[in-house]
Order: structure tokens, then sequence, then C-alpha cells
């Protein structure tokens, strides 16, 4: 720790910051552009500059860029000096020059750290009165809008997209007053967290271009505290609305999750919840098909009266829906009664993952944890693709070799240029195992390209590397061989090693390696060691704590005729079963109930349909990978906004059917008592109520807002329907107003942060208000509980005995092919294929293959061919791949579906699926028909 004076007043801060970190983490305030807490300091905006004196004597000083100047005990600073204020009036004056000055008309204006800077440095008036430099914008796709005219030549966005997440086609072109921020051509952004572009630049340059085509200020947009739904990351976002309609979501800040950043599927495929084809009424479907519109109350008596008809009624839930609504419909069919909605494959998967989690050895980390680590071995996960915001946090463990070298030369980490220098190409060591290439290649020390049982034999050669009393694997090349013993070498040679697997291959093998390198690491005293498995949807590890069985089960209930009377939540049985075998069973029912917020084909099937919430229009608690319990908040009220819906929260419908059902009185259940009930009947969920706020929670008496203090034409919100404006609605469930009437502001710390805003503060920089320290936590702690064990938590070393089930080898078939499904982050999951951005990012299908095959079938890259796959045939065009192992083809995850009722004859090669123990193989065979 080191004393600073800063314009008389002393103050103890951290020796390791520079003096504009230090001093925004005082609460005081300096304007800079081209620093970012996250990426660090490079001196290139002279925005920062304050007076610093030698000693107190010193009555001269001299001017320093406080983000290059380090933190000294018993330094002198000033922020008011008039030299130090005039100069900083001077370089935004300067920057300002060539800037359009149009914020009437820019997409950042209310929401703009320019603006912000602007008035903090009192350049008010425009003394440039000659021609402006121009400069044509681009198409960058579309997710990102492009204005360069505004830019201030900070750089924080090359730096961003090349330097922190690794993009290679967004650069700086010219030079001096001439530098032009683009690519070299017009054309889509190739990053998959090019969205935070439109929050780390300072300007309007980079803007959300989903946004654009329904824009509204941000004092204008109604926010909430949430939680992404697209992956089991558990990113917090907060959702602006206007108008009944998410108009935009912004990064929210949680310091122990996704820091500053997010990935784009994360932020930009929230359309679904605007479609127009949504259900926004309950239907029932008679048997001609013809289907009706009904009130609540008779859509619920009705719903209850053919459930009643039935002899024994199921519940099919979703890991996309809530705990609290997977624990309401549990509770009205009886827990012998209740699945999941997880094809048992799956499911078997979720559940070996929980137990590895709790009782391998080795702690989970959080993403800020995988930040610190310093060796990592990813067995079969393209993290890009499957988990994003993980493969952002690997990447920054691997950078974080620069700044230990640094360290070892006496240069902070905040120097980024510096540090950047001195790393050059050196990294902490990856090592990238998989089936196919992946864009964290580029980084790793070594990258393997293996079937999926090939994967699980090197992890299990690995752990007996790491502890010899672990099973030994036989033949392994010398080569595999060789970089067995690197791994495991580098794994115990590391402070902080972190093993990475996940179920995208759908192999229990490789979840099983993994656990052995988790207990051999744990037997040779890592205590620091972490283990990450990637699941597939938001809340698949809550669903999987909460238990049930698997939806084949329920299927098959319904098949054989056990049960004749379903209800369906949140979950579209059609994307995770054969459609033939759902049908069956769906038409054996006598009665089927579905709770659902789209139009899916599950829907279609329905006797009773009921409308549910979109985690915009509910409350609830989701479950990361990370094993950490964390609330999403309504962020609008549907009825006030459109008076004919009949949307309701999942969980509200659900009590409102089992009180219906019981003949009962449906009374008025909140969400605190919901969640009550979800943490006593699973003693995992007990922690839930420890880090969110009751319902009653106030600050100084108010609720909190959800509206900006600016907020306006609340009273003409509905004036198209009606004169008279009613009262906005009462929020029974959360601490939160429907309103811009409540608590704002940054002072009083806490955990729940709709929006980010201070005084002088209106871009998402405002976060430094809400930290601890800038970059570091929220003054009230981060947001979620974790109910697996954190590191050092008494986890107890070895983690039980070790796997023994080691599969053969791979060995290629002749005509036969192993088919894998390959994850995408555009378009791999059911929701943000809806939204329609996200629908022209998705890459078209196309059949991985390996380059030695296509050379011996003489198939050329482009060409088409048909394989059979679970009774389907799918004509695709051919990706010809360098690494994909002989014997393996891979089928992108996400869009089989769409495409298998878009079949045309006439394909040039075709095969036979048939399954089998080993995995699902495709039969290929040569010729034409």
């Amino acid at each position: 720790m080191a004393t600073i004076h800063v314009d008389g007043n002393d103050y103890e801060v951290e020796d390791s910051d520079n003096l504009l970190h230090a001093c925004l983490s005082l609460g005081l305030d300096i304007p800079y552009f081209c620093w970012h807490p996250a990426m660090g300091s490079v001196g290139a905006c002279r925005q920062c500059a304050v007076k610093q004196y030698k000693d107190a004597d010193d009555d001269r000083g001299m001017l320093v860029m406080s983000c290059m100047a380090p933190v000294k005990d018993d330094a002198y600073i000033s922020i008011d000096d008039e030299e130090a204020k005039t100069f900083r009036q001077t370089v935004i004056e300067w920057l300002m020059v060539n800037h359009p000055h149009d914020c009437p008309v820019c997409e950042e204006g209310g929401h703009c750290h320019l603006q912000d800077m602007t008035v903090m440095t009192g350049h008010d008036r425009r003394r440039y009165r000659f021609r402006k430099r121009t400069h044509r914008n681009q198409n960058l796709g579309p997710f990102i809008a492009h204005e360069m005219n505004r830019c201030i030549t900070c750089y924080r966005c090359t730096r961003f997209y090349q330097d922190y997440a690794g993009g290679e086609d967004l650069g700086a072109f010219g030079a001096h007053d001439n530098v032009y921020f683009g690519r070299v051509t017009d054309g889509t952004l190739e990053s998959e967290f090019s969205g935070n572009l439109t929050e780390v630049c300072p300007t309007g340059v980079f803007t959300d271009q989903t946004h654009s085509d329904h824009y509204t200020r941000k004092w204008d947009l109604q926010f909430a505290p949430s939680v992404c739904h697209q992956c089991a990351s558990g990113c917090n976002i907060s959702p602006g609305e206007r108008y009944g309609d998410i108009r935009r979501i912004e990064n929210r800040y949680n310091g122990d999750v996704n820091g500053y950043f997010l990935c784009d599927r994360g932020r930009f495929g929230y359309g679904y919840v605007n479609r127009k084809d949504r259900p926004t009424r309950p239907e029932s479907r008679d048997e001609m098909g013809i289907i009706s519109p009904l009130e609540v109350d008779e859509a619920l008596d009705r719903a209850a009266d053919t459930l009643r008809a039935a002899r024994r009624v199921i519940g099919i839930g979703s890991p996309r829906a809530s705990l609290e609504s997977n624990h309401g419909l549990r509770q009205m069919v009886g827990d012998a009664n209740f699945s999941t909605g997880i094809e048992a494959g799956e499911l078997a998967r979720i559940q070996r993952m929980e137990a590895l989690n709790r009782e391998a050895g080795l702690a989970t980390p959080s993403l800020r944890e995988i930040e610190q680590c310093d060796a990592i071995l990813v067995l079969g996960e393209d993290l890009i693709q499957s988990a994003a915001r993980v493969a952002l946090s690997v990447r920054q463990a691997v950078r974080s070799k620069g700044a230990e070298l640094g360290e070892a030369r006496g240069i902070p980490e905040w120097n980024a240029e510096a540090v950047k220098t001195i790393a050059q190409d050196a990294g902490h060591p990856l090592f990238v195992v998989t089936p196919d290439v992946t864009k964290l290649d580029g980084i790793a020390t070594y990258v393997g390209r293996l079937a999926p049982d090939d994967i699980a034999r090197l992890g299990f050669a690995v752990a007996h590397a790491l502890d010899s009393t672990a099973p030994t694997v036989d033949g392994l090349d010398a080569a595999t061989s060789q970089w067995v013993e690197r791994i495991a070498d580098a794994l115990l040679a590391a402070k902080k090693p972190l093993v990475i697997a996940g179920e995208s291959l759908g192999s229990m093998a490789i979840l099983e390696a993994a656990g052995n390198i988790a207990r051999a690491l744990g037997r040779r005293q890592r205590p620091d060691a972490g283990l990450t498995l990637v699941r597939r949807e938001a809340n698949s590890v809550g669903l999987g704590l909460l238990g049930g069985e698997s939806l084949d089960w329920a299927l098959a209930q319904l098949e054989t005729g056990d049960a004749d009377g379903v209800v369906i939540l949140e979950n579209d049985l059609y994307t995770r079963l054969p459609a033939s075998r759902v049908d069956d069973a769906l038409d054996r029912a006598t009665a089927v109930v579905v709770v659902d917020h789209q139009r899916t084909p599950t829907w279609e099937r329905a006797g009773v349909a009921l409308p549910a919430g979109t985690f915009a229009e509910s409350d609830g608690t989701l479950v990361s990978l990370e094993g950490r319990a964390q609330r999403f908040y309504q962020v609008f009220d549907p009825s006030y906004l459109r008076p004919d819906t009949r949307i309701r929260e999942s969980w509200r419908w659900l009590h409102a059917l089992h009180a219906t059902l019981d003949r009962q009185p449906v009374e008025t259940i909140l969400l605190d008592d919901l969640t009550q009930a979800v943490a006593e009947e699973v003693p995992i969920f007990a922690p839930l109520h420890q880090n969110t706020p009751e319902a009653m929670f106030r600050i100084h008496g108010l609720k909190l807002a959800r509206e900006p203090h600016r907020y306006s034409g609340r009273t003409a919100m509905r004036a198209d329907l009606n004169v008279n404006e009613p009262r906005a609605p009462v929020d029974l469930d959360t601490p939160f107003a429907f309103s811009m009437e409540g608590y704002a502001g940054y002072q009083e710390p806490r955990r729940e942060v709709a929006f980010a805003w201070a005084p002088g503060w209106n871009s998402p920089q405002a976060w430094n208000k809400f930290q601890d320290e800038v970059g570091g936590h929220l003054r009230a702690g981060d947001p979620g509980k974790r109910l697996f064990l954190a590191p050092n938590a008494g986890i107890t070393a070895g983690g039980g005995d070790y796997c023994t089930e080691i599969p053969a080898a791979f060995t290629p078939r002749h005509g036969e092919w192993q088919v894998i499904d390959l994850p995408q982050l555009f378009g791999g999951d059911e929701m943000s294929r809806r939204a329609e951005p996200i629908r022209e990012r998705m890459a078209t299908p196309q059949v991985a293959l390996s380059e030695a095959d296509a050379a011996r079938l003489g198939i050329v890259a482009g060409e088409t061919v048909s394989v059979a796959l679970d009774g389907a045939s799918l004509t695709l065009p051919v990706r010809l791949s360098a690494g994909l192992p002989q014997g393996v083809i891979g089928l992108p995850s996400g869009t089989i579906q769409e495409i298998t009722g878009a079949l045309t004859p006439g394909v040039t090669r075709w095969g036979r699926l048939t399954p089998e123990a080993s995995g699902r193989r495709a039969s290929v065979e040569e010729g034409r028909p």
C-alpha cells in the first residue's frame, strides 16, 4: 500500500496501480479515453493529465499522464490544478477538431463517454471553423454499425479486438490525423466478441445495429438486472425495454463472472423476445385441429379438466426454464412423475459432471479465476463455439504470461504496450485436443486432432502420467506419449492448472478422463487447480441438481400407456429426440398442456397451450456451469403495455393450474416463497437467499428504479390505446419498481444494479462508481451464490477412486464414418436461432470431412454429399478439414433440425446411420443415384 496526497487530501491506495486507476477507485473524477480497466494503459490520448509534484514543498510540479504514472508512496498530485485543467481542455479540443458534433442524431447520445468527458473538462465552445476530415463508413455486418467520422483515435477498438479478443479482420490504417479503424474491405466482422466494440468505443464509431432498427435513447429504456439465457456461462446482462420490446442488451458488470465483456450471441440473440408470431393468449386445439383463443380462467379450467380426465399425468421440464418454474411443475405432478426434459444420454452426462464438480477433488473456477490460470488442458471442447465467454477468459490466461515476464523486469501489468512488447508470442501453456479446428489453436502450445474416444484416452494417459496409480493406457503412439508427458509436466509445474471438458461431443469417457486428471492433480497437492465442465443450456446445471427423469423416460410412459396426460414446460421436444418418437408419444396422450413463450412444433401439438413470459417478462433463478445460482429479474410487465396479452410467468401459470386441479382458489404466490420452497426441498439450494435481496428490500425507504431518472414519455406510453394513463404496475416479487420513482444512485452498495449511471457518467464507464476498485468487484459483492465448493474450501484431496473404463482406440471403418456434432455459437441454440441478426451470422450448414477421406473418395470442397442420419437424409456441401481424423465426419449442431424438412432429391453421395454403443456412425456409400 502507498499514501498519496491529492489536492490536499490523503488517501491510501495500492502501490501496484497507476495514478488514474487509483484516483478513479477513490471516487475521484479524471477524464480519460484510451485507458480501459481490462486492457491497461498506452498513453495514446493524453486526456488524463494531472500535475505531479516532487514533494510537499514543490510549487511548480509537472504535467504527467496519470494512466502512465505509477503510484509512489508520499506522492503529491493535483487534479484541479489550473494548468492541468487547461491542458485537458485543450487536448479534447484537438480530439474534437474533426468530430461532426452530431450528438442529436448519434446513437450514443446520452450514453457516450465522449460527451461525459467533454462536459467534465469544460470544453463547450467549438473554435475550429475549417474543413473537416471525413471518412467513408463500412458495412460491418448485422451486429455493428460504423461511423468513422466520430473517431478520436483512442485505439481502444483495435486493442480489444486484436489483442484481447484475438480478432484479425479489424485494424488501424493510415497515420497522423488520418487514421481509419475498420476492415480492409466491407464485410461482417468475424470475431465472436465484436459486439463489445459498442461499449469499448468511447464515441459513436461502433454502435449496436440491432438497436438501430428500433432505436431509443438510453434514458428512455427500462432496465432490470438479468442473466444471459443463451448458454451456461451465466453472464450478467442489462436488457433495455421500450413499448414492450427489448431494444438492446448491455453488459452488466460482475467482477467474478463476465467482467466488462459478453459474446455476440448473448448480446444480440434477444430477438425471440420481440417476435410477432409469439403466442400472447391461451389457445385450445380440438380434435379437428381448430384453434380457439381462451381467457385465463377458461384456459385454466379447460387444462385442469383434460388433466383430471387422464389416469396419470407426468410433467416435462426444461433446462431453459428457471429453477422456480421447474420446481412448480414438479410440485404439481409429483416427484415420481417429473422429467427434466433432457435426453437420457445428455442427462447422464450432466449428472456425472455435477458429481465430478463436487467430488473429483478440484474446485470449479469462476471466469475471473480462469484468467489467473497458468496451464490449461482442453479436452474435446471448441470453447469459442460452446462457451465463448469461457474461451475469452482462457485467452486472457494465456496472455497473462506477458504480465509475468513484465513483473520480473519491474514493468507493471497495467503498462500494456510494454508488456506486449516483452511477451511477443510467449504465453502460458494451452493444450487443445479436439476433433476439428478451433479459434484457440493459434495461441495453443499443442493442438491435437483426435476422435472422441482417442481424446478420452489421451486424458486418461495424462492422469496416469500425473499419478502412477491412475489406470494406464496402452497402445499410444510415440508422438502422443511424448505430448502426454509434456502436458502432465506443464500441469504439475503450474501454480493454477486448469482442466476443461464438456458434453459437446456426447462422450462420457472424455468427462471421466477429465475427472481422473482432477483426482490426480488433487493427489499431487495442487489445491489451486481447477476443473471446468461445460454444459449446453442456461439451466442445465440447476435442473440436474433439482433432479428428475430423462425425456426418454417421459416418452416411454406415454408410449406404453403408463401415463396419458402431460404438461410440457418451455421445451420443444422435437429438438431433443427424433420427431417420429415424439409424435408417437404425443399421439397416445389424451391430455397435452404446453407452457411456452414461442410457437414450436411442440406448442402446435398442445390441447391447451398457455403463453409464458421470456426472461424479459419473468423472474427466476438459473445456475451456471460454475455452479453459481443467479437471479434474473423481469424487465417489464407485458400486460401494462399490451392489455390484450395474457402472458404470465411459467411458474405463475403452473401455480394457478395446480390450484385449479385441486379445486382450490388461486391465491397470490410470491417469488421469494417459491424460491424458499426450492431451497427447502433440495439441500444444495439452501443458500439461494443468501445473495438475493427480498422483495421488501429498500434503500432509504425506496424501491430500486428500473428506469433512469431522465425517463420521459411515461404518460404517453399507452396514448395509442387510451388517453387515461393507469398507474405503473406494482411489482410484489422483487425490490424493483416499474418506474423511475425509486433509488437509482450509486452511493449505496448493492449487487442488483439494473443500469450503470452516476452524475457525470452516463456511459458504461459508470461502472467504476459501483466497484470497490476499478476492475475489481461490486462494492456489495458480485451477484450470485456459488453452490459448488469454492477454491481452498476444504475439498478432499484425491476426489475418490479413478475411473478404470478406458475406451479402445478409435479405428476407422471401411465405408463408415463416425458422426459428431460440432457446436455452433451462432444458431447452435434453440432461442437465439429465432433472432434475425443471429440468423444472418449463421454459417451455411456443411459436412466436415477430413482431407484424406475426401481425397480417397474424390470429393472436393463445396461438393454436396448426402448422409442418412437418424432416419433422415441430409444433403449438404462438404467442408474439408485438415485436422479432422479419418473416419469421422462433423455436422453443425443446432441446424440439423431446421434443414431436415427441406431435403431435396438428386444427391451426389448418400449414407446410412445405425445407432451403436460406441456412438452414431454413418455409412457413406460411393456412387451416384
